[in-house]
């Protein structure tokens, strides 16, 4: 980054994820920032009962080297990201303050800790920065209130980066002046979801075969927490509805709707619905490689934008999702690089599935169609996100030396 290299940019983030942490180490190795990241819980590095996924585990690939990280002790009775006290962390303001930043970034803003964290750098006169993927896909703008709040609460950072379209809406609706922002879309480790490593496509057709999948058979795969909101009841529906002599469906992960998923399967006698369990970050490349199309069919606002779509795009492979899902209006743009269906009409989930199977059927538009994904997912890597948080860091720390030098 163009910004000194005594400037030090602190992060405060819930917990290692598999999704942040390749970035922050991409940070290190490629940006001139010395960066220091806060974690306020240890899930996703110590074996974790996941309450939707049913399963415990911990995170498969390397979450913390590379760059430059402490956990601060969570006093939480239950802690988590689940509630607003769940992620309570008296040290981090004494932490903070040690190491001394020239400018904080947060991950969110709802949970005690963060808010102690923006009291603190407001106290201390540090730039604070936002980063976050909230809409208001399918929701009522807020009331006055909660309006009335939420501007105040964002008037409080100097810079915020949205993530995509939906996300910079929301932040325009709440007031936020457009030279506040500063894209920083969301990504994923394209290293790892590489479609030429051979190590994966070897896996996937080791997967097919034990799955008994011709290589010329359509695959639909559904991948994630079996939760009512992700839709996988109404995926299986619309599959079975169609009956497509050339497809199957495969659903990967775990979670509460799995007993029902099953169930419905074999009543209808589905030999082309399968399932396999819950894969961890190393082995999903291999699960989406297996799709000629990924589904992602959720509802209400548990979406808030679908990360799982990008790792299916750097693949090659088109995604089908609801109006719902955050990622839409960025990524998935309808019939050209995959499609779009009414989030509460089943009838459009078919009609949209069995769309997308006539497509993939034709080689040549199934060419042109993985062109376009791979085209379009390229501006959304860790190279785009950093080049906006490198601007939103050279223009707070600017703002902060022109607001501290005394009047002519």
């Amino acid at each position: 980054m163009n910004v000194a290299p005594a400037a030090r940019l602190a992060i405060v983030l819930s917990h290692p994820t598999q999704y942040y942490s390749p970035w922050f180490r991409w940070l290190a190795q490629h940006e001139r920032v010395d960066l220091r990241v806060f974690y306020l819980w240890e899930f996703g590095v110590t074996p974790t009962r996941d309450p939707q996924f049913q399963v415990s585990f911990r995170w498969d690939t390397d979450l913390l080297s590379g760059y430059d990280h402490e956990f601060v002790p969570n006093t939480a009775r239950d802690p988590g990201t689940h509630r607003f006290g769940g992620l309570r962390n008296p040290a981090l303001p004494q932490r903070l303050a040690a190491w001394n930043p020239a400018a904080l970034l947060l991950f969110g803003y709802k949970w005690a800790s963060h808010l102690r964290a923006i009291a603190w750098a407001r106290r201390r006169g540090v730039p604070l920065l936002l980063r976050g993927d909230s809409h208001f896909l399918g929701r009522r703008r807020p009331r006055f209130l909660q309006r009335t709040i939420l501007r105040l609460l964002f008037r409080q950072f100097a810079a915020l980066l949205p993530v995509g379209v939906a996300n910079r809406d929301y932040y325009n609706v709440l007031g936020v002046p457009s030279h506040r922002l500063f894209f920083a879309p969301h990504a994923v480790d394209h290293a790892l979801f590489d479609a030429q490593r051979q190590d994966h496509r070897a896996a996937a057709a080791q997967l097919r075969r034990q799955l008994g999948l011709d290589p010329a058979r359509l695959v639909v795969l559904f991948a994630g927490k079996f939760v009512a909101d992700k839709q996988p009841r109404e995926l299986l529906a619309a599959f079975l509805g169609l009956s497509p002599p050339d497809a199957s469906l495969v659903f990967v992960g775990d979670g509460p709707e799995r007993t029902a998923l099953v169930a419905a399967a074999n009543a209808a006698g589905a030999q082309p619905v399968h399932f396999l369990p819950f894969a961890n970050q190393s082995e999903m490349p291999a699960r989406l490689l297996l799709a000629n199309l990924f589904v992602l069919p959720s509802r209400g606002h548990y979406e808030t934008w679908g990360l799982a779509v990008n790792e299916a795009m750097h693949l090659g492979v088109p995604a089908l999702v609801s109006d719902r899902v955050g990622c839409q209006r960025d990524l998935v743009e309808p019939g050209a690089t995959g499609w779009v269906f009414r989030h509460d009409n089943p009838a459009d989930l078919r009609d949209q599935l069995g769309a997308a199977l006539a497509s993939l059927r034709r080689a040549g538009e199934a060419a042109a169609l993985r062109d376009r994904v791979l085209t379009r997912i390229s501006g959304y890597t860790y190279t785009q996100a950093s080049a906006g948080l490198r601007a939103a860091l050279e223009h707070v720390l600017a703002e902060q030396v022109r607001s501290s030098a005394p009047a002519a």
